[in-house]
């Protein structure tokens, strides 16, 4: 069972996200919470495997809770919820160490699908949008892109190819499906991926291989 909490300060949007996941028969509503400040509590409390953090509330931000999340002795995993006039504030999430994002008018089926793609370890990146966030709010200097080739530069090729395919958002499932190989074996590369480029998550990897210029 996926134990989810979801974030928002709007009262509805929280009941319209919870009645969706409860039918959903491995996914459940394990806590809500107003703001970051509550989600912090709530998380602290309750054993959370997915957290769904909106952007904008009161008291502390999704963004600046995001890493507060993250910190804690067993972190959840955490998709912002955004709408698409947000697209700065969606990357910052994401650099804060979020796991992907989801527009709030995404289709019931997606967001149920996003959910359990991120429980299981994998990051849920809208392709399009993905692309048009990092590539508009990701500009970096040529000293940042220097770093990022040094960092990429300790990956072997097979590493590289992994890594090229987890920045266009795929899973694990379609990256073994396209270099032929054993999702436990993509698994296996993806963390050792992680540990080279020392980043938290594929976000962040994703992050930093488009910096080097690994994929377009």
């Amino acid at each position: 069972m996926i134990r989810v909490m979801i974030v928002d300060d709007d009262a509805l949007v929280r009941m319209g996200l919870a009645d969706l996941l409860e039918s959903a028969p491995d996914i459940e509503t394990a806590a809500q919470a107003a703001d970051g400040l509550q989600a912090i509590e709530r998380a602290t409390a309750h054993h959370i495997d997915v957290a769904l953090v909106d952007v904008r509330m009161p008291r502390m931000d999704g963004i600046t809770a995001i890493p507060r999340l993250r910190a804690l002795p067993h972190p959840p995993k955490v998709i912002t919820l955004t709408t698409f006039d947000l697209d700065e504030h969606v990357y910052d999430a994401l650099a804060a160490g979020a796991d992907g994002f989801l527009l709030k008018d995404t289709d019931p089926a997606d967001i149920l699908r996003a959910v359990r793609v991120v429980a299981a370890g994998s990051a849920m990146l809208h392709p399009t949008a993905a692309r048009r966030l990092i590539d508009r709010y990701h500009a970096t200097s040529q000293r940042g892109s220097t770093r990022a080739q040094a960092r990429i530069d300790r990956l072997t090729p097979r590493e590289r190819d992994v890594l090229a395919l987890l920045a266009q958002g795929e899973t694990n499932a379609d990256i073994a499906a396209r270099l032929t190989m054993r999702e436990s074996t993509v698994k296996a590369h993806v963390s050792r991926i992680l540990a080279a480029l020392e980043v938290s998550n594929r976000v962040q990897a994703a992050l930093l291989a488009r910096d080097a210029g690994l994929t377009a």
